[in-house]
């Protein structure tokens, strides 16, 4: 893969035409791309370009105008995002960085796409609530938090938000989602988390094989992930790519 290539593409097609989902405003001014979102769903900056501009200005802009929306958000910062400064120009705003995770991406075609869970362990797409309602369980236990709204995002957005998790029995032991960007070249996939007890057996890499199928059948070429240093050694292995790091910087 020509990384470059790929990276400029991902800029253009994903972080500055995110997808408008329920409830989604995109907004765009010179350099920023933004989504503000009500009823819960994400809300910050996608995408920055402050070369040639007042970057403290451009950023005090945008503190005043999430201000007035009277809602949390975050500025995804990007490792290649100018200027190179940014990243201390938000500290300096009073931002506070996130765990950073490194931007992967494989082709679709080069990825495993047939599933092979661990004995007794079987994946159960997500069609209703009940099934929401495990997805949202796993992700609470292995992330800690509230994780309802990513219940009710998978179940609002069917035609291109799909999840899958992994059951033990009767308990859920791992669970991910996959986001289809129509008009472009990528899928993305979120989540993957695994309970301790379960980890290291497969079950990891069996939910990304049918994410990856998939991402396939709807005719992706390629698959992105922003992932954890406990997964990008995984994704590596299964032939991902390092495209950039990024950092979520939330503003109170």
């Amino acid at each position: 893969m020509n990384v470059e290539e790929i990276l400029a593409r991902f800029d253009r097609e994903i972080r500055r035409h995110p997808q408008e989902g329920p409830g989604a405003v995109v907004e765009r001014e010179p350099g920023v791309v933004r989504v503000v979102s009500s009823g819960g769903g994400w809300t910050g900056i996608t995408w920055a370009d402050l070369a040639g501009r007042d970057a403290g200005e451009a950023i005090a802009a945008q503190i005043a105008r999430f201000a007035a929306a009277g809602l949390p958000w975050e500025w995804k910062w990007y490792s290649h995002d100018a200027p190179p400064d940014l990243a201390d120009r938000l500290l300096a705003a009073g931002f506070e960085p996130g765990p950073p995770e490194t931007l992967l991406v494989a082709e679709v075609a080069a990825l495993p796409q047939h599933p092979e869970p661990p004995e007794g362990v079987r994946l159960v797409p997500v069609t209703g609530e009940r099934e929401a309602d495990l997805l949202v369980r796993v992700h609470d236990e292995v992330f800690g938090g509230d994780h309802s709204v990513i219940g009710r995002h998978v179940l609002t957005r069917p035609d291109t938000v799909k999840a899958v998790v992994a059951m033990a029995g009767e308990r859920p032991i791992c669970a991910g989602r996959i986001e289809l960007h129509p008009g472009t070249a990528f899928a993305s996939i979120w989540g993957g988390g695994t309970v301790p007890d379960w980890r290291g057996k497969g079950v990891f890499r069996a939910l990304v094989a049918h994410r990856a199928a998939q991402a396939a059948a709807a005719g992706y070429r390629y698959l992105q992930v922003d992932a954890s240093d406990d997964s990008r050694p995984i994704l590596e292995r299964l032939g991902f790519a390092r495209l950039a790091t990024t950092t979520p910087f939330e503003h109170a």
